[in-house]
């Protein structure tokens, strides 16, 4: 039996999050001041303005919708399984690049510290070590990512607080001459690619929601809160530090290790020395995020037949470790791949993360028009939402132009993927396919092209004997034929069991049974199998059914539930809803 895992309250689900985007003030400060000057400071308060308006979106979302799987779980209940797969392939790829990246850079900070440090054997050797730690489960991880988290904040605050000290004996006449400079291309282009660059430190913010199902209650707005406070003050206050202690030539020459500079100058080397072990250990942090939600988002993916189902064995922990293993050889081979030079990676990282948060944003707006009847903790305005989609889009198309080489290696990336996740989705397809090939080509050896006819045909019957379940009780014609054509676009079976759960005494008009014969005929494909049940509509009964049935709960449709609905999504078990 599966083991039930203790859920993460608010420091440690804020902390296995936070350690990705907290650690983003590490590298972005400097870079936003390169595209943007002394203005950074700006284009990063801007960001955090924008930050502030997905968490309403992500607040909606995750809260009418609290299962694992981010923008891949709000489009698959909201669209097609086709497009939920291609906001899952994206964010895949965003962690496989988080994660590499990350682990990396945590070992060139290594490196600074010790020259003879091998950075690429070390980095392989970091993801094998977080690799571990996923795999003794999600408990064991959130206690390292409290460790990491409260020791980059006490950085952080120590590291603002000498500069301030600094500024109190030295004044702002650096700041003044660095304001001064003026601005090669406009003060205009300056805050909006700044802003572009930003955009890169709230790279973590959608990690929360693939890990949403082991939070407590109430937990995953608190952990969107706790990441917009840290992202809105200390971004700015780095990029602001920097401008008023270090001129602008001399933070070019230290833009790689810029804080770690600041603490320097602010405090003397025994702070430089601190900041640069917390850089490594708060990217390695990072790290421990990518292998949580990359395991979240791929459990769910792989329940809905989208991935492998050999991913799904678990360990005594109860952790999906084959899920933990894959990752690590995707991200160890990247490595290899580019020989340590993960420049090119900062393509696919820029573009497949700015896309899953304008996906995000559209499985909101679908939300509103097609489950707008299903209860949710808040609600997100239309202004806010489009605003903030334009701002992402806005911010994709600068790094676009900023970086015109990022969009070639990230197609070099997507495609494959994405291929991968083409062939799942549409094997019946492909194994007929293959099939008539197979008989045109070996039409002569008889023999031969039946045996690999039954062999395949077999492969098909088992995909398809996997039974589905839909949940009614007064629906129409129109509606059960939207039923009917959903499940024949999206899922690969023969029969579908039709349920009606009445109060005792309580019959179905004539009329209904009508239309489900009618629809039955219409559909001679996947078989219609009526039940009608005397019973209470709820958690109890969904599994009561599932056990009696062999079928999984994911495998179970309702319509969206109204506001008199007595039971919250999650309490349902997973159960999908696709009207």
């Amino acid at each position: 039996m599966k083991p039930t895992p203790k859920k993460l309250n608010e420091l440690p689900a804020t902390a296995i999050c936070g350690n990705d985007i907290s650690s983003s003030c590490l590298y972005v400060s400097a870079l936003t001041i390169v595209y943007a000057g002394q203005y950074a400071w700006i284009s990063l308060l801007t960001v955090g303005a924008v930050l502030f308006l997905f968490r309403k979106i992500y607040g909606e979302v995750v809260g009418a919708l609290p299962l694992n799987g981010g923008a891949y779980n709000a489009l698959l209940n909201t669209t097609s399984k086709s497009v939920a797969s291609l906001a899952a392939t994206l964010t895949i790829l965003s962690y496989m690049a988080t994660a590499v990246i990350s682990a990396s850079e945590a070992m060139h900070y290594v490196h600074e510290l010790w020259e003879a440090w091998p950075v690429v054997i070390a980095t392989v050797i970091l993801l094998a070590l977080f690799m571990g730690i996923t795999i003794m489960g999600i408990g064991e991880s959130s206690k390292v990512a409290v460790v990491i988290f409260l020791f980059h904040l006490t950085s952080l605050i120590l590291l603002s607080s000498f500069c301030g000290w600094y500024l109190f004996n030295n004044g702002l006449s650096v700041f003044q001459a660095n304001h001064a400079l003026p601005t090669e291309e406009g003060l205009i282009n300056a805050l909006f690619f700044g802003f572009c660059a930003a955009m890169l430190g709230i790279s973590g913010f959608e990690s929360s929601a693939n890990f949403v199902e082991e939070q407590g209650e109430g937990v995953f707005r608190k952990t969107l809160r706790n990441m917009w406070i840290v992202v809105s003050v200390f971004n700015p206050l780095m990029a602001f530090m920097a401008l008023a202690i270090i001129p602008m030539g001399e933070i070019a020459e230290h833009q790689e290790a810029l804080l770690s500079h600041m603490g320097n100058v602010a405090g003397g080397g025994w702070l430089s020395v601190l900041i640069s072990t917390d850089a490594a250990l708060v990217l390695s942090g990072a790290v421990l995020t990518s292998f949580i939600g990359v395991g979240g988002l791929t459990e769910r993916m792989t329940l809905d037949r989208i991935l492998p189902p050999f991913l799904l064995k678990r360990n005594k922990k109860g952790s999906t470790y084959r899920i933990s293993i894959m990752f690590f050889l995707l991200c160890t081979s990247i490595l290899f791949i580019t020989q340590g030079d993960l420049g090119a990676l900062a393509g696919v990282y820029t573009i497949a993360f700015l896309s899953v948060m304008i996906l995000f944003g559209i499985g909101n707006i679908l939300l509103k028009v097609r489950r707008k009847n299903l209860p949710r903790p808040e609600h997100s305005t239309w202004l806010g939402l489009l605003v903030a989609i334009g701002m992402v889009i806005a911010a994709a198309i600068g790094n676009a132009i900023m970086n015109p080489s990022y969009l070639t290696v990230f197609f070099e990336y997507f495609i494959p993927t994405i291929l991968i996740v083409g062939i799942m989705l549409n094997r019946i397809f492909l194994l007929r396919l293959l099939l008539n090939i197979i008989k045109y080509i070996f039409k002569p050896i008889e023999n031969l092209v039946g045996s690999a006819h039954r062999g395949i045909h077999r492969s098909i019957d088992k995909i398809n004997s996997q039974k589905f379940v839909y949940f009614t009780k007064d629906d129409d014609v129109a509606t059960l034929n939207k039923v009917m054509l959903y499940i024949k676009q999206n899922e690969h079976t023969r029969t579908l069991k039709v349920v009606s759960v009445l109060d005792k005494g309580e019959n179905l008009p004539a009329e209904f049974l009508r239309d489900i014969d009618v629809l039955d005929r219409e559909y001679p494909e996947i078989k219609i199998e009526f039940i009608q049940i005397h019973d209470e509509f709820g958690p109890t009964l969904i599994k009561k059914l599932s056990s009696k049935w062999n079928i999984p709960i994911n495998f179970m449709f309702i319509g969206s539930p109204g506001d008199r609905f007595p039971y919250r999504i999650e309490e349902m078990g997973g159960v999908r809803l696709i009207i």
